[in-house]
């Protein structure tokens, strides 16, 4: 049985893109399940959550039950951070973006992930009592994956993106971040957590994602989870060519409702 999901974060209307992925995943599979990626605090919204499940329903989509919610799964995600930790795969960063990018500045042209420049691993050298010193005095850090040594630990791995097997880069984004001084995880590592933990087999998402599919692959083989398909598809774009924006209230799915577009509407418009 091919199970898929669809994880929107809460903070803001749901737009044609996620129509597009929301579908795209509901038709994909036999079975579909829903979750609510709400670990950013300052940003999710209860009233997002429930204009999420109102748009799905409209376009005709149903789901199993219950609706999972990252934001009850701390003590879960910090028990597969501890997993990583004791393998002495992690360490804490103290950098600010403007130390990044001041050390990468320095170094010249530096390379670049799909989520900005690659973090040049400042902290990752750093001693084991300097570390605990600037915890102790308070100091903010990140938790960040040391890939070098993961990768030892792991060897060659592979993901498979519809039906072809790709080699996996543990370095294609660098030593991410996967946890917070105040917080037990971060995307990478819940979403690989609570794949497993839901029984997802195929996961569709946009085109957009595929790099972070190398260091989640990582994780799974670090955290022995399941492997997972992967089929990234296509993104929506506006007439610039650029993604549609949560903030962007002509395309919500909302106001498009509202203004009377029907669900066949909807498909019709993203090619569905």
């Amino acid at each position: 049985m091919i199970v898929t999901r669809f994880a929107p974060s809460p903070t803001g209307p749901l737009h044609l893109g996620h129509a597009f992925a929301a579908i795209t995943a509901y038709q994909g599979g036999d079975d579909f399940v829903l979750r609510i990626e709400d670990i950013d605090r300052t940003r999710s919204r209860d009233a997002f959550i429930e204009a999420i499940f109102l748009d799905l329903k409209w376009l005709g989509l149903s789901w199993d039950e219950p609706v999972l919610r990252q934001s009850g799964r701390m003590t879960v995600y910090g028990g597969a951070l501890a997993r990583l930790q004791e393998q002495g795969l992690t360490y804490p960063c103290f950098c600010t973006r403007a130390d990044i990018a001041r050390e990468i500045a320095q170094a010249g042209d530096a390379p670049h992930g799909h989520e900005g420049p690659i973090y040049p691993g400042t902290c990752r050298a750093l001693s084991p009592k300097i570390r605990q010193a600037r915890i102790a005095a308070g100091a903010p850090y990140a938790i960040r994956l040391d890939t070098g040594r993961a990768a030892v630990l792991t060897g060659p791995l592979t993901f498979l993106e519809q039906g072809h097997r790709r080699a996996v880069d543990p370095g294609h984004s660098g030593d991410v971040v996967i946890a917070r001084k105040d917080m037990p995880t971060s995307y990478h590592l819940s979403v690989v957590v609570d794949d497993a933990a839901q029984g997802v087999t195929l996961v569709t998402r946009g085109e957009d994602l595929l790099p972070a599919t190398h260091v989640q692959r990582l994780l799974q083989a670090l955290l022995g989870l399941p492997e997972p398909q992967y089929a990234h598809h296509r993104l929506i774009l506006n007439a610039a060519g650029h993604k549609f924006s949560k903030r962007d209230a002509a395309v919500t799915l909302k106001s498009l409702r509202e203004a009377g577009a029907t669900p066949a509407d909807i498909r019709a418009r993203i090619g569905l």
